[in-house]
């Protein structure tokens, strides 16, 4: 079994990023005359040509291109079992948090995303209401925070946003005479808050139907057929349906999603997070300092 050179994969996925010889080999600091030596050691390493002429460049050929994805797999594999043996000390912990609504779709990209950029960190995942997430976050207790809440005291992201709608049961009876029977959760929660506004504001009478301090109690008196709740559409599945301006209801605003970072942190991991955040909305509070 043949063993395969690491540089000559390193420069081979430089070609591949650069589409040209000469730009890997300023990618990889080397002479173009270097590059295409290697190359050629490659090709004899492989048993086969990796690239073919087209005019005056040179492509991939079919087999360099399957060999692409494994170079890749390879060289990264390489750097992480470099980048564990390297590190010294115990592995480092982050501590984050994040709603229920979000969290198995905003909190496991998130997640991915860390795993990438350090394979040693211990990962404590609170999920808990945005409230308390960010007392926590205050505390100390969190060094990472996924939230409803608009707050300027802490470095933070707008991630994205969610509609917000009126959702019962699929096979619930909607009465438009009759007052809204609410699904809510306590005087803390958001959504509580803007219904009731958006129902008072339209001269819409409710009454309270079910009070849960958790979502899965919510969802449970929703599937139950106890009445109507506002919330994002995270929450609907298969058994339920969306009420709308057509059935008597005032449609609600959007849900922000923020993201926080913990201003005393010192982990270099999550300041990269930060900063590569891919979905960047509005960026505000005060700038997150570490490794500046």
């Amino acid at each position: 079994m043949r063993n395969l050179d690491i540089d000559l994969l390193r420069t081979f996925v430089a070609i591949a990023q650069h589409e040209t010889f000469a730009a890997a080999a300023t990618r990889v600091g080397r002479t173009q005359s270097a590059i295409t030596q290697q190359m050629q050691r490659l090709e004899q390493e492989m048993g086969c040509p990796l690239f073919e002429k087209q005019g005056r460049q040179k492509t991939m050929t079919t087999d360099g291109v399957r060999l692409v994805a494994y170079a890749n797999k390879i060289l990264a594999l390489n750097d992480q079992a470099v980048q564990v043996m390297q590190t010294r000390g115990p592995a480092e912990k982050l501590r984050i948090g994040s709603p229920h609504d979000v969290a198995e779709s905003i909190l496991p990209s998130m997640l991915r995303r860390l795993s990438k950029l350090s394979a040693e960190l211990q990962l404590e995942i609170i999920v808990g209401r945005s409230p308390h997430l960010m007392d926590a976050l205050r505390d100390n207790e969190l060094d990472l925070a996924i939230s409803t809440r608009y707050d300027e005291g802490f470095p933070g992201i707008k991630l994205r946003t969610s509609p917000m709608v009126w959702i019962c049961a699929d096979d619930f009876i909607f009465n438009a005479s009759a007052p809204v029977p609410l699904v809510m959760a306590d005087e803390l929660s958001l959504f509580r808050r803007l219904s009731i506004e958006r129902l008072n504001a339209a001269g819409i009478a409710w009454r309270t139907s079910f009070i849960s301090p958790t979502l899965t109690g919510i969802k449970a008196a929703i599937s139950a057929g106890l009445g109507v709740t506002a919330r994002t559409t995270e929450l609907l599945d298969a058994n339920m349906r969306v009420l709308s301006e057509a059935d008597g209801l005032p449609r609600l605003p959007d849900v922000a999603f923020y993201l926080y970072v913990q201003p005393t942190c010192t982990s270099q991991v999550l300041r990269e997070l930060f900063e590569s955040t891919e979905h960047i909305a509005t960026r505000f509070g005060p700038p997150f300092l570490i490794g500046e």
